[in-house]
């Protein structure tokens, strides 16, 4: 282990990050909101920290190995978590304790989008945008963007970008060079949030609430700048747009990149992942919208379609928007929408949850061991439109879902042993580790009223599901530490 390459690249990551932290402070100290001292602090604090950590070894160039690259990984989000919960845990409005504020910053930056906070529309203009600006951030991945970056300072990227990426295959790259892949990952990022942006400010939104939804919306982060969310707005326009950007930030996007290069659709057309997302949302929304207009949940069936709709989509992806109160709809439908949500967005997109590609290849995978009990001696292989897949992604696959269970068994048993109810604990569990944010029961407004045990169980979660368990999980075996 190479703790000294270690040890500077997290400083410089560390001071990097540091730089975020001047819009908010720019607008705190333009509005004199009271935050302007909260944001000053932080960013001394961290840039100071960063620089501690770097300049001692400032002069190293080793390369940095696998091993080393999954410590940066989960070091520096682990580190993010506890840096960017310094202005909010100094800032007087919202008061909050720094359990709360490293749970609303990892929230933030794992996209999941669950708060503590209550009377959100009150909050200074300078936290808010802080809200919005960490999930954007977060949503492709910090250390993606700083792939990009690093290689200009000494570092190679690869590492980190194989530690980062979400997803089973992640081997392959949209261009021959690491950074280059990393910067138009950002590029198509920063167009879809540009676009999205621009298409809520004409559809109604004040220029300040455009910019922010449209971080939390490409992000798939769900964070609002209102307490009722995007219902708030009360305007299907925007519920409209809202929707096709999460079905868009919900897509790989390796296709983005290829339908731009080739400027054509074809990429979308064969992708098998893709197909499944798409009927796998249909199906729900058709479940969802029939169910409400049986049970008469609203009085004309155009609202119970627009509701249905929105909600399928917003959880599915699991952005976590919400234009109606989901949890008190009838019978299993909260139950349903919390379980697609299990399903997430494809492989490579700014989603949580198991991914579309994994429960393609499990579905694949159930439907040989069938026909082997049919055909015993057959050689079956699955495949991917015409490709066959590997073998060993295959088995990847399977201990990943497997990890993922029997990790979020043992989690939910902790929150249940905090005190929580079982509802609670389920659907707690379910949004953070599914970086979902809104659950049932005692979490289906806000996170503020659980115990602080349980907040720091869920803080965890969101970082196994941001870090998609494997890179946290590797740490913890002896077979890492040897040399």
């Amino acid at each position: 282990m190479q703790y000294v390459v270690i040890q500077r690249i997290l400083g410089l990551l560390l001071a990097l990050f540091s730089l975020t932290l001047l819009p908010p402070m720019a607008i705190a100290w333009w509005f004199q909101e009271g935050a302007e001292i909260a944001f000053s602090l932080a960013f001394v604090i961290t840039i100071s920290f960063g620089l501690v950590l770097w300049f001692p070894v400032r002069h190293v160039r080793n390369d940095m190995r696998l091993r080393d690259g999954f410590i940066v990984v989960v070091l520096f989000w682990a580190g993010l978590g506890l840096t960017g919960a310094v202005p909010l845990a100094l800032s007087d409005y919202p008061h909050m304790s720094f359990t709360d504020a490293v749970f609303e910053s990892l929230s933030a930056l794992t996209t999941t989008g669950a708060t503590v906070i209550t009377g959100i529309d009150a909050l200074p203009t300078s936290i808010l945008f802080y809200r919005q600006e960490l999930q954007w951030l977060g949503g492709m991945g910090i250390i993606v963007l700083a792939v990009a970056i690093l290689p200009l300072l000494g570092i190679g990227g690869m590492q980190l970008y194989r530690a980062e990426t979400p997803g089973p295959i992640k081997d392959s790259k949209l261009t021959p060079r690491i950074t280059e892949t990393a910067k138009a990952l950002w590029y198509i990022y920063l167009a879809l949030t540009v676009s999205c942006a621009l298409l809520y400010w004409l559809a109604g939104m004040s220029f300040f609430d455009a910019l922010a939804h449209s971080f939390s919306t490409v992000s798939i982060g769900g964070f609002s700048t209102h307490d009722l969310s995007i219902g708030y707005f009360d305007n299907k326009l925007i519920d409209a747009i809202a929707v096709v950007f999460m079905l868009l930030a919900g897509v790989n996007f390796t296709l983005h990149f290829l339908a731009w290069r080739n400027m054509n659709l074809k990429p979308y057309y064969y992708d098998t992942e893709l197909k499944a997302y798409l009927s796998v949302l249909m199906s729900i929304c058709i479940i969802t919208c029939s169910y409400l207009i049986y049970k008469d949940v609203y009085k004309d069936p155009g609202t119970a379609i627009t509701h249905g709709i929105f909600q399928t989509i917003s959880i599915a992806t699991t952005t976590g928007y919400t234009t109606a109160t989901y949890q008190s709809w009838p019978n299993f439908l909260p139950v349903l929408l919390l379980f697609a949500s299990f399903l997430g967005a494809c492989a490579g997109s700014t989603g949580g949850g198991l991914k579309v590609i994994r429960i393609v290849l499990l579905f694949k995978q159930g439907m040989r061991e069938i026909k082997r009990l049919i055909h015993p001696n057959a050689i079956i292989h699955i495949k991917l439109g015409d490709r066959p897949v590997q073998e060993p992604i295959i088995n990847a696959v399977w201990g990943f879902f497997a990890s993922y269970v029997a990790v979020f068994a043992i989690m939910m048993l902790l929150l249940m042993a905090t005190g929580l109810d079982q509802v609670t604990a389920f659907s707690a569990m379910a949004a953070c580790m599914n970086n979902l944010g809104p659950g049932l029961g005692d979490v289906s407004a806000h996170y503020g009223n659980i115990n602080n045990p349980a907040k720091w169980i869920l803080c965890i979660a969101m970082l196994l599901g941001r870090l998609e368990i494997f890179t946290l999980l590797v740490l913890l075996t002896p077979t890492f530490w040897r040399k």
